[in-house]
């Protein structure tokens, strides 16, 4: 098996790091960490205009570069060596990845946005009583109308003050610790 890069994940990794190296000093993240809203919006808009990141995994069809998880790791590795702050984690990989497979109908529109650096997503999933453990589930989502109505406590939502949407965990159905609900 050959685990070498494309030549096309190799431009990936080589114009994110260029763009990092050029843009993201230790002083500049330190200081967009002291402002708000900890982390800098220029920046953000350079990952989905100029680099195209936002887009990495994510079809053409749906307005992204149609790559995937290795494209993902290659510019989440490049990302690390730089202690970026910027919402790439919970926004593209797990709120846009959420949200391919989800069947929402609304999901295209919303990966559009997040490709277009508009929608930021934070992932609420922590209870207080979970520690960790994802079937650990106190909140409930009832429906109501159209809509659900949630009820319950989430703990440390990295990214929720400046988050346009949240992903929420919650039961529709069985108990606490049940695996389906």
């Amino acid at each position: 098996m050959d685990f070498s890069f494309t030549e096309e994940q190799s431009m990936l990794r080589d114009t994110v790091a260029s763009y990092l190296a050029d843009n993201y000093s230790f002083e500049q993240r330190r200081d967009a960490l002291k402002a708000e809203p900890g982390w800098r919006p220029a920046v953000w808009k350079a990952f989905a205009e100029e680099l195209g990141i936002l887009g990495a995994p994510f079809s053409e069809e749906l307005g992204g570069l149609g790559g995937g998880s290795t494209d993902n790791m290659v510019i989440m590795e490049e990302l690390g060596k730089s202690l970026v702050v910027e919402p790439y984690l919970g926004t593209v990989v797990i709120g846009g990845g959420f949200l391919k497979h989800s069947g929402y109908a609304g999901a295209a529109d919303m990966i559009a946005s997040i490709i277009g650096g508009e929608t930021i997503i934070a992932f609420a999933y922590a209870e207080p009583q979970a520690r960790y453990t994802w079937q650990d589930l106190k909140t409930t989502a009832k429906k109501d109308g159209a809509g659900y109505v949630l009820s319950g406590h989430k703990a440390v939502v990295i990214g929720a003050p400046y988050a346009t949407h949240l992903i929420v965990t919650a039961r529709t159905g069985g108990g606490q610790r049940d695996a389906e609900g």
